[in-house]
């Protein structure tokens, strides 16, 4: 089967740029970001995916008027959607306004045969969605800022991946600032692969620098299109797309 995968983080719909920080450094956060939303739908719609996995989404503050984001982006473009906090219940950060609305999230117009949560046992960020298709499992994830909590949350993946019995996509913002060599003893234990071979970056949207976020496969998928999206300017980050097919040899 056939899939189009779009991964973006958002950043809560909450812009970029110089603005951002005016009058006072990340004041952005505290706008509504209604007019944002409705770009980056305009633009998914465009992009027509099957799948879409979404980074930093709000989850019903008061910057979107009290509506989730993930669900407002799935109504616009008449897909269903799976959100969760990125927060286990019960943390600390759960209950800080503003980060207790805060999420990953995952929309998509194909029937999901399953979906699971899973939280990292380390780091702050710690959600990872997965997401059961047909004939592959999605995971969706960020990962943490501190490189030796990332390295505790690749083992878990690793965990988890070796789980599955269907071909694999691991995909998300993984915040590797050190660049690809902080994933070579990952790919190697997994056999997973990098979409990203021309090792296009995405961080900042501006003037990218940095590969942050990742699409990686598992050998039985077959990558028929990748592309750094340079022309989706509404977040700090640029997205990223592939479409890819499964082999059942």
């Amino acid at each position: 089967m056939n899939y189009k995968l779009l991964i973006y983080n958002i950043r809560y719909g909450t812009g970029r740029g110089w603005k951002f920080h005016a009058p006072f450094p990340f004041s952005g956060f505290l706008r509504h970001t209604r007019i944002n939303i409705e770009k980056i739908a305009d633009f998914i719609s465009k992009i027509s995916p099957d799948i879409v996995g979404l980074i930093e989404v709000d989850g019903g503050s008061y910057r979107h008027y009290g509506e989730n984001q993930a669900e407002f982006i799935a109504q616009k473009l008449g897909y269903r959607f799976n959100y969760n906090s990125k927060y286990r219940d019960g943390s600390r950060t759960g209950f800080i306004p503003f980060m207790s609305r805060q999420g990953n999230a995952v929309i998509t117009k194909q029937n999901m045969t399953d979906s699971k949560i899973h939280f990292f046992d380390k780091g702050v960020k710690r959600l990872v969605i997965e997401l059961e298709m047909e004939d592959v499992v999605v995971f969706l994830l960020h990962l943490a800022l501190s490189y030796r909590t990332r390295q505790w949350q690749l083992n878990s993946l690793f965990k988890l991946i070796k789980q599955v019995n269907k071909p694999v996509i691991v995909a998300g913002d993984f915040n590797m600032f050190l660049g690809e060599r902080e994933l070579e003893l990952f790919l190697a234990a997994t056999g997973l692969m990098n979409m990203n071979t021309k090792k296009e970056f995405t961080y900042p949207s501006k003037n990218p620098k940095k590969q942050l976020d990742f699409i990686l496969h598992s050998p039985q998928i077959q990558v028929k299109d990748f592309k750094v999206c340079a022309e989706a300017v509404f977040s700090d980050h640029l997205p990223v797309f592939c479409e890819f097919e499964v082999d059942h040899k």
